[in-house]
């Protein structure tokens, strides 16, 4: 890919494994063709926003499964595992005839709501909840402090392996949206870099060095966050699978 990135379109087509002198030409290419600045922008507040939203809501309905007791809490668990079964693509007509009615469209609302409250995160988060030592809950109760403090101030800091797993995942599925933010957003202003990438494809000749270029741009904020997170990336998903 990155390779590929440098290249020409003969020069790929030939298969040619080494680095080329073509990176600027298909820079500029892209550059004045597309608006990348904007896409790039865009996908990135998306998914910021989407995550942080998504962190909160869904480390809330974990933490609230674990520690409170309900009759009906595990029944409420496995109705939303079973969620998980229905496909993405099944809800996409009524969810946008529901956003429309709402008058989300072309909105940052509009484009995270679908993916702040994920059956998976709450799982995720149920299950490293339950490795939380109880014992912390009812000190802090003792002392004085609320339900919020608690789990702001005791919860929060003691679970950032499982944050960062969760984080990571949310980002990046956000951040790879292409199928609801393409239905959803339907001002060119709004353009993800994943529709981006899909509209340098969308011609009769395909400058193969450009949309390397552009998917070798887009997968930079992934790997740098995954690369920052790496360790308690995999710390999170070890405790969230015990």
């Amino acid at each position: 890919m990155l390779v590929s990135a440098t290249n020409s379109n003969q020069a790929i087509m030939e298969m040619r494994m080494f680095p080329g002198a073509n990176l600027i030409e298909n820079w500029k290419t892209l550059t004045a063709g597309y608006a990348l600045g904007t896409a790039f922008l865009n996908s990135l507040r998306n998914a910021t926003v989407t995550t942080v939203c998504a962190l909160f809501i869904s480390s809330l309905a974990g933490y609230g499964f674990v520690v409170y007791r309900d009759k009906y809490k595990n029944l409420v668990m496995s109705l939303l595992m079973l969620s998980m079964m229905v496909p993405a693509a099944a809800t996409l007509i009524p969810m946008f005839r529901m956003f429309s009615r709402m008058g989300l469209n072309n909105t940052l609302l509009g484009v995270m709501l679908p993916s702040v409250s994920t059956a998976f995160l709450i799982f995720m988060f149920r299950q490293g909840t339950q490795s939380f030592p109880d014992a912390i809950i009812q000190a802090a109760r003792i002392d004085g402090l609320g339900e919020l403090r608690i789990f702001l101030q005791m919860y929060m800091p003691i679970m950032k392996p499982t944050y960062a797993a969760a984080a990571t995942v949310t980002f990046m599925n956000a951040w790879n949206a292409y199928l609801w933010p393409l239905v959803i957003l339907q001002s060119p202003d709004q353009i993800t870099m994943p529709m981006l990438i899909s509209n340098t494809m969308n011609v009769y000749v395909v400058d193969y060095g450009m949309v390397m270029l552009a998917v070798s741009i887009c997968t930079i904020p992934t790997l740098v966050l995954f690369f920052a997170l790496q360790r308690s990336f995999v710390e999170g998903i070890l405790g969230s699978v015990k």
